[in-house]
């Protein structure tokens, strides 16, 4: 299969919209990262993002909508969730809700459970295209299953080129990093996973403090759940005071030593959270790129945005 490269342009979204309507593959620019899209209600297409992926059939999806009237049409959306999407949609949060009588996602993409998650991406090229398409459109991170989550269009080639029918380049993504999910299922609002909405701007939002994970054991209700992700074939090494001979070195804030370093790169030497987040999977995929068998991962302070990108290297680093 030929991977056909877009321009964020109005013959570019037209094409991307065709494309998602016949069945295919397109990988779409968000705030967040790239995201393998397909239309959600057929369960086909759907597959087809499992199998370019490789990704365990149990893990759901998260169903991208143009709006929130979009999302009420698929969700059951409590007060909490309704404050939620009302302050921060479109932008990087996914809601997981109950799915509604007329909710017309696939079970497939739903991982067959009775739940859906559910976002309004905050970029006007994707925008643009869930719009024209008029039906949610399943999109996790456009990366083979595991691997580091794409931020540019190149990484998307990279890893799923000649398996996918197009992409939709937009130049860099501006977060860097996943859409936190938030679980409203009834109780107290559960944080499944840390991201670009920081845990404080929620609880100011649902006024109450946010429990942490899924309630009961079983299946993930959410991606980003395994713990094993965003995994590079390096092994990682975290909170790090400096590298060790052979080692590549992921920083943040001022360097140590990095004379016996064999490749380097720096999340934001001036230690700037945003400015990490945006560039994490990127350094780690150049860092990864260089063969090296071990990064050094300098010590990320777990606030604000820092949770979420502890988070994703923490499971980088998962044993697998």
């Amino acid at each position: 299969m030929q991977t056909s490269h877009l321009a964020p342009d109005g013959a570019g979204v037209a094409e991307a919209t065709r494309l998602l309507r016949a069945g295919g593959l397109v990988a779409l620019p968000t705030e967040t990262v790239y995201g393998l899209g397909a239309d959600a209600t057929n369960g086909k297409a759907v597959a087809g993002i499992y199998a370019a992926k490789g990704r365990p059939s149990f893990n759901p999806l998260i169903a991208h909508v143009p709006d929130i009237a979009a999302a009420q049409a698929l969700g059951l959306f409590n007060a909490p969730a309704l404050a939620l999407a009302r302050a921060f949609w479109p932008g990087p949060l996914t809601l997981v809700v109950p799915m509604s009588p007329s909710c017309d996602v696939c079970d497939l993409a739903r991982a067959g459970l009775a739940t859906i998650g559910l976002r309004v991406p905050d970029h006007p090229a994707t925008l643009a295209v869930l719009k024209a398409l008029g039906r949610p459109v399943a999109a996790p991170s456009a990366n083979r299953s595991g691997h580091i989550s794409p931020t540019r269009a190149e990484h998307v080639l990279g890893d799923l080129g000649g398996l996918i029918d197009a992409v939709l380049d937009a130049g860099p993504c501006e977060i860097g990093v996943e859409s936190t999910i938030v679980a409203c299922l009834g109780g107290a609002p559960r944080l499944l996973r840390p991201g670009g909405i920081t845990r404080s701007q929620i609880e100011a939002v649902i006024g109450q403090v946010l429990v942490d994970g899924q309630a009961g054991a079983g299946s993930p209700i959410a991606p980003g759940q395994l713990d094993s992700h965003y995994a590079p074939n390096a092994r990682l090494r975290l909170d790090a005071t400096a590298p060790d001979a052979g080692e590549a070195w992921l920083g943040f804030g001022p360097d140590p030593d990095l004379s016996r370093a064999v490749a380097t790169a720096n999340l934001s030497p001036r230690s700037d959270l945003v400015e990490a987040a945006a560039n994490l999977f990127a350094h780690l995929r150049e860092l990864d790129a260089t063969g090296a068998g071990r990064i050094a991962v300098a010590a990320i302070p777990a606030k604000g945005l820092g949770e979420a990108i502890r988070d994703r290297l923490e499971r980088a680093a998962a044993p697998r």
